[in-house]
């Protein structure tokens, strides 16, 4: 009997690279791309004034009198100019990284809203290098963000400090680690971008819950701080930290205030977050029916 030998048709599907660069080319195809950065940069401006003005009070008022022990404490934690030089340096975090959420959420949904999740998926039916390439996607912009907005904050800041007669402060650790971790939160969003629109295939349904979680989720977590207060009950006060948003602002501080856990908190809450929504999207992708 004669066995015939199979012929190699070589694996099927575009080139890791192909698959990366392809899903820019799909993003550059719509508005959502430039509409992201445009609405990143537009509240970065509006947070760096915020928090000026709030860095200008800490850094020349003195503390006031007739505060309990607590709040004096956290005032003078305030007042380190390595602490606000940090919150200055990330100025615009809390709004950047809902944006590449929110571009993580449209790689995925746009294939389903467009109808071209069967022939992306028919092209490369390696499903797990289709969402690798989305996740690589959402991490690059999540990465080219950060260095837009990092590249605006550092001379407004420096300029801000010389105006109040301090040192650009970029020499101290924690400002650096801050500047560092802010790069982290960026490319993280990105990822729970795309498990978002794994797990919720509609972009406008999407979009719409993954907004109202982020903003309203985050200011009813911060409610938690006052119901905490109220009641004496310190542990609902620490649900806050496992919360992405929150936890994206602790792992960026430049300093521990009273009452706050260290920044590695933080940044393993997110990293936890990051590994989960990345292994989601991987597995739902490939067991999911795609039409």
């Amino acid at each position: 009997m004669i066995t015939m030998a199979r012929p190699n048709l070589g694996t099927p599907g575009p080139a890791p690279l192909r698959l990366i660069r392809s899903e820019f080319v799909k993003v550059r195809t719509t508005n959502a791309w430039w509409l992201f950065i445009l609405g990143a940069l537009a509240t970065q401006a509006l947070a760096f004034l915020l928090n000026a003005v709030n860095a200008h009070f800490f850094l020349s008022q003195p503390t006031p009198p007739g505060l309990t022990a607590e709040q004096a404490a956290q005032i003078d934690a305030n007042r380190d100019v390595v602490l606000q030089a940090a919150n200055l340096y990330t100025s615009g975090q809390f709004f950047g990284v809902m944006f590449v959420m929110l571009f993580g959420i449209v790689l995925v949904t746009s294939e389903f809203y467009h109808q071209t999740a069967t022939i992306t998926f028919l092209t490369t039916p390696r499903r797990t290098a289709v969402i690798l390439a989305k996740l690589v996607a959402a991490v690059l912009f999540g990465a080219g963000l950060w260095a837009i907005t990092t590249g605006l904050n550092l001379p407004a800041t420096v300029l801000f400090l010389r105006a109040e007669d301090f040192p650009s402060q970029l020499g101290a650790w924690p400002v650096q680690r801050a500047i560092l971790l802010n790069l982290l939160a960026y490319v993280i969003w990105g990822i729970l971008g795309v498990g978002i629109g794994v797990l919720i295939r509609s972009q406008i349904a999407a979009t719409i819950i993954a907004v109202l979680a982020y903003t309203v989720g985050t200011a009813v977590v911060q409610f938690l701080t006052v119901l905490a207060d109220w009641l004496d009950q310190e542990w609902i006060a620490d649900l806050q930290w496992g919360v992405p948003s929150i936890a994206s602002m602790l792992m960026v501080s430049g300093g521990q205030t009273p009452g706050m856990p260290p920044w590695w908190v933080g940044a393993l809450v997110l990293l936890g977050y990051a590994v989960v929504a990345g292994l989601i999207g991987i597995l739902i992708t490939r067991r999911r029916d795609i039409a």
